[in-house]
């Protein structure tokens, strides 16, 4: 008897090298990605990395604070790393009716709206927006936030 499980065990291990030596399936690439507007001004992930292979982009925004989007509020905002100070200052200019961010800016690429701590918000954009080779920032436009609160994004090519 305990022959017949030695055998059957030998018979499932050699299916299984035999199973593990084929080369796996390759997986769609991650055309999304949650990021965390967390307290002391950060984002987690702080560098993001979308294949080129996507048609379109998605970034969930989680606030992880507790404060609300009037006292400590978090956005996700792309734009080239050459425009965001200009960016920025035409932000800060737009005021808190505009969440920070001047209405109507093409440097723009991407934003998702202010959130108050435990809030989650959405965006979705085309991949075509982004070029190889390209710099490109992402940030918080909250007032205070935006020097500190940055990560970077590129095109995988």
């Amino acid at each position: 008897m305990q022959h017949r499980y030695t055998l059957a065990l030998a018979a499932l291990l050699a299916a299984g090298a035999v199973h593990a030596a084929e080369p796996a399936a390759t997986a769609p690439a991650a055309c999304a990605i949650d990021v965390e507007g967390q307290p002391g001004k950060k984002f987690e992930p702080n560098h993001i990395v979308v294949p080129s292979t996507c048609k379109d982009f998605t970034v969930r925004l989680i606030h992880t604070g507790k404060n609300s989007k009037e006292k400590a509020g978090h956005n996700w905002v792309l734009t080239k790393t050459e425009d965001i100070d200009a960016v920025m200052v035409d932000g800060i200019k737009a005021g808190v009716a505009h969440e920070f961010l001047a209405p109507g800016d093409a440097r723009v690429l991407a934003k998702t709206p202010m959130l108050g701590g435990g809030e989650t918000a959405t965006v979705t954009f085309p991949v075509s927006r982004l070029a190889a080779g390209q710099s490109y920032t992402f940030y918080c436009s909250f007032p205070a936030h935006a020097q500190h609160m940055r990560g970077t994004l590129t095109l995988q090519p």
